[in-house]
């Protein structure tokens, strides 16, 4: 019994830090679990540009791998439809021997164009931590420092919407600088929220975020982040979180690959992603890991 009651303290001492309702009782007396950041500048690791890029040259490699499927949006972009066209050429003309070699035309999964396009692969496996469930890894290639490694998935939530009834036993809500949420959680009320929403948002064959998160096939490889777990004193964090807003200019035809959707669609703003960054450079086979009390209030 005496062993229950500290597994069960030890749960409560790591998840009481992303419950809701505790933190809005709390909050004003624990100023020590903020993540205070006195100007934003100084809470990001690399440039917005540097996201932005990272994010455009994977999902347009993602797009071009599942070209074939993409008629019905390139049928309504003709001008979009010949820069993919051009660069699809470019990326035979590159795999035209490995092409020959398999006598036809070979689609990658989304981990391959992961690994072609960034040199690394991340994957969802059990964490090297005890009892810490699933956690995410460097499974192929190798990762800089500096560089975008995993997107948070999740349904955005503002200040003031409802959010209490998802947090309720539900260890993947994340906290803004600002007070906006992310509910990354993939299952129960949560799931069905997010998939109603974007579906919701859906403007013909345009989708305006991925689904695939909550499955254990995402189509975005980048989309493991809710389950990077927190460092320890043998683990010491080698991500951070940063915070993303995605430009009006963002191409439609590939924010079907973003792993977040708002809960309001009559909120006019830019939508909130955040990614993690390294901060140094992480070798195959090792695990990330980050630090809460930076990244939940």
């Amino acid at each position: 019994a005496a062993a229950m009651l500290r597994a069960l303290k030890r749960r409560w001492g790591s998840y009481k830090y992303r419950f809701v309702p505790w933190l809005a009782l709390n909050l004003p007396h624990r100023r020590r679990t903020l993540r205070y950041v006195p100007e934003s500048s100084q809470d990001k690791i690399i440039a917005d540009e540097d996201v932005f890029e990272t994010l455009l040259k994977t999902f347009k490699a993602l797009f071009i791998n599942d070209f074939n499927r993409q008629a019905d949006i390139l049928a309504l972009l003709p001008e979009v439809k010949c820069q993919y066209l051009e660069l699809l050429t470019v990326e035979q003309k590159q795999s035209k021997v490995n092409s020959c070699n398999r006598g036809s035309q070979h689609m990658l999964s989304p981990e391959e164009v992961l690994f072609n396009t960034l040199g690394f692969i991340v994957s969802r496996e059990q964490s090297s931590l005890v009892s810490a469930g699933t956690g995410v890894f460097v499974t192929k290639g190798f990762v800089p420092k500096g560089m975008v490694v995993s997107m948070y998935p999740g349904t955005v939530y503002r200040k003031h919407e409802p959010i209490f009834f998802q947090s309720l036993g539900n260890p993947f809500i994340f906290r803004c600088i600002d007070g906006v949420f992310i509910d990354g959680n993939d299952k129960g009320l949560s799931r069905l929220v997010y998939r109603s929403c974007s579906r919701r948002d859906q403007l013909g064959p345009f989708q305006m975020s991925d689904e695939s998160w909550l499955t254990a096939a995402p189509k975005n490889p980048l989309a493991v982040g809710q389950y990077v777990n927190n460092c320890s004193h043998e683990k010491a964090a080698n991500v951070c979180y940063q915070e993303f807003d995605v430009p009006g200019h963002f191409p439609v035809e590939l924010k079907q690959y973003l792993p977040n959707i708002v809960y309001s669609h009559d909120i006019e703003s830019h939508l909130r992603c955040v990614v993690l960054v390294t901060l140094r450079d992480i070798k195959q086979g090792e695990e990330l890991f980050s630090n809460y009390y930076t990244v939940v209030s």
